[in-house]
C-alpha cells in the first residue's frame, strides 16, 4: 500500500461545507476523483490534484526551504482520519492558498534541490526511499510543477484547499 499526498480545490461555500460536514465532504472528494479519473485534466484547469509518492520528498525540500505555507499535511484539520487514509485531512484557507501560490511560483524546482545531497534524503528516512539512484532528485520535477500550476489556478480564483494522505 502507498501513501499518496492528494488535494481538491474548492470554494469557500464548499470549504464551509466540509467542515460542517466531513462526510459530505468524502463523498465529495469521491465525486470529482472518479469525474476527472475519465478526463485526466491538466493541473491547471484539475480540482482534485496527486503528487503520488512524491510528497515526503516534497515537504522535506520544502522545509529544508523555510516554506511559508504546509502545502503538503495542510493546516486547520477538519475530520476525524478514519476513512480518508493516513491522518486527519486539513485545509488552507483562500488566503494560504495564495501565499502558497505565490511562493511556489517564486521558488524553482532547481533552487530547492540545489545544494541537496540525495544522502540527506535517505537519512532522513523520506518516503518513498531509494535515494540513491542516479538522478532521483529529479524524479519529484514533475509533481511539484504539477503542484505549483494547481495551486496557481486555485488562487487565481480564490479557491480553498483540501489537504490528506491517502
Amino acid at each position: 500500500m502507498s501513501m499518496i499526498g492528494e488535494y481538491l480545490r474548492v470554494t469557500a461555500a464548499e470549504l464551509d461545507r466540509a467542515i460542517q460536514d466531513p462526510d459530505w465532504a468524502l463523498d465529495f472528494v469521491e465525486e470529482v476523483q472518479d469525474a476527472e479519473e475519465e478526463t485526466e485534466p491538466a493541473p491547471a484547469e484539475a480540482r482534485h490534484f496527486s503528487t503520488y509518492k512524491a510528497w515526503d520528498m516534497l515537504r522535506f525540500l520544502l522545509s529544508r526551504a523555510g516554506f511559508p505555507v504546509n502545502v503538503i499535511h495542510g493546516e486547520e484539520p477538519f475530520a476525524e482520519d478514519e476513512d480518508w487514509g493516513y491522518g486527519p485531512p486539513k485545509y488552507l484557507r483562500p488566503e494560504r492558498v495564495r501565499l502558497a501560490a505565490k511562493a511556489l511560483r517564486g521558488t524553482s524546482y532547481d533552487q530547492l534541490v540545489s545544494g541537496v545531497d540525495p544522502a540527506e534524503l535517505t537519512g532522513a528516512e523520506v518516503y518513498p526511499l531509494g535515494w540513491s539512484e542516479s538522478g532521483s532528485l529529479e524524479w519529484g520535477r514533475p509533481w511539484y510543477d504539477g503542484l505549483t500550476q494547481f495551486f496557481e489556478a486555485a488562487a487565481r480564483v480564490d479557491d480553498a484547499m483540501l489537504v490528506w494522505l491517502d
